[in-house]
């Protein structure tokens, strides 16, 4: 597993697991980034922060610090 801050430009990943507590993991989940679901990690900018990726059919951009509490495989 890895972060979802360290996948490369063009992969499809699935979040296998959250970490954080309280409000931090409850608005990760909120946008629709749960367990199981599949991430298509569309830019990352120049200096790693946000990194926009595609869930459910939307554009969400993410910054490194809440991308880092997402692990994918």
């Amino acid at each position: 597993m890895q972060e979802l801050r360290e996948v490369p430009c063009g992969k499809t990943v699935t979040i296998q697991k959250l970490v954080g507590t309280g409000a931090i993991k409850r608005r990760i989940m909120d946008m629709g980034l749960t367990k199981g679901t599949s991430v298509y990690v569309r830019k990352v900018a120049p200096l790693g922060d946000p990194v926009e990726i595609t869930v459910r059919g939307y554009e969400l951009s993410l910054r490194k610090q809440d991308a880092s509490c997402i692990f994918v495989e």
